[in-house]
């Protein structure tokens, strides 16, 4: 058992307080240039800025930039001559890989029905997105956005093609200007986020790790989940699939979160925590009126129209709360 840095508690509930009472502004285009020098370099430490995007998020109009360098797009030591070439490579890489599927296709056509199905899938799922703004103005093009979900697929064997991905993709398009992109920022931010929407990779890891937190840290609640709740909490998969999009009130709210899960503060995974305070919304609820996994779940999937900055405030608690304790080696390697 190893106890931890009371630094970081006092460094996470600092932040909590900060996203929900002495909140800033979001950092703006002027702010975001004052990170930079006169050559593109940066002025301020990484951690400087990560910490800053954790307590106060990005105005719209830096996200763009300003996520190419959170997942990984372009390095945060590159000076703005570099970046150029970064996104001329990653341009020309990406149309590569457009001729290349082109080649193939015919190939996977015929010889892999695994990808007839996937196709057939992500056009299903593209064809249930809304497209249109309530003015009628066209959000997304759906087109381009099955062009680079195939392409995910082809290559992309690690994460493949799961349900949800679709609107993932679809934010990272309304985002960003062109499909060089939006492919690439897909792309990285699955690595960046080890993987852990990937339902072959690391949900059933985020599964296992809520569970064992909810023991550590709310043993009555875990006592009822390991009662009645049985496969409650395995249920809940949607959340990290789809990285808890659809339990917010509007896409600003799902970018808020997923910039400061990107940043690596105040921990790693924090999507883990962020499902934990979830699960607190319902707890009272769930203790009192004793429900069972499938009630439980259904009271789970009410959990919508949320505000970003207070779950992420009270995310930051529970970090708080559990870095004050003696944790057992393996949440502590998870977060740490």
């Amino acid at each position: 058992m190893t106890t931890l840095s009371p630094e970081n508690s006092l460094s996470a509930r600092q932040s909590a307080s900060f996203i929900l009472v002495k909140r800033k502004p979001a950092i703006d285009k002027t702010e975001w240039n004052s990170f930079f020098d006169e050559n593109g370099h940066l002025a301020k430490s990484r951690d400087f800025i990560c910490v800053s995007i954790l307590e106060r998020g990005l105005h719209p109009l830096v996200r763009t930039e300003a996520w190419k360098f959170l997942t990984g797009y372009y390095s945060w030591q590159s000076s703005q001559d570099e970046r150029l070439t970064v996104d001329s490579t990653r341009r020309k890489n990406y149309e590569a890989l457009c001729q290349m599927y082109e080649k193939i296709q015919p190939l996977l056509e015929n010889l892999h029905q695994n990808f007839i199905e996937t196709r057939n899938n992500i056009t299903h799922d593209i064809q249930k997105l809304y497209d249109k703004d309530p003015l009628g103005n066209v959000l997304i093009d759906k087109k381009r956005l099955e062009k680079i979900l195939l392409l995910s697929y082809v290559c992309n064997t690690q994460a493949e093609y799961q349900q949800g991905f679709h609107e993932m993709v679809m934010l990272f398009q309304l985002m960003v200007e062109h499909d060089h992109e939006t492919f690439w920022l897909f792309q990285f931010f699955l690595q960046k986020m080890e993987h852990s929407c990937v339902i072959n990779i690391g949900v059933g890891k985020n599964l296992d790790t809520l569970n064992n937190l909810i023991t550590f840290l709310d043993p009555v609640f875990a006592e009822h989940l390991k009662g009645k709740g049985a496969g409650a909490v395995q249920s809940l998969f949607p959340w990290f699939c789809l990285c808890f999009q659809r339990a917010f009130k509007s896409f600003d709210d799902v970018w808020r979160l997923w910039e400061v899960l990107l940043t690596g503060k105040p921990c790693r995974n924090f999507q883990v925590l962020v499902a934990y305070s979830l699960l607190q919304m319902v707890r009272e609820q769930v203790l009192q009126e004793s429900m069972s996994g499938d009630d439980i779940l259904l009271a789970c999937n009410k959990l919508i129209d949320l505000d970003a900055d207070e779950l992420i405030s009270a995310a930051c608690m529970v970090y708080a709360e559990l870095i004050q304790k003696d944790v057992p080696r393996p949440l502590k390697d998870f977060f740490l």
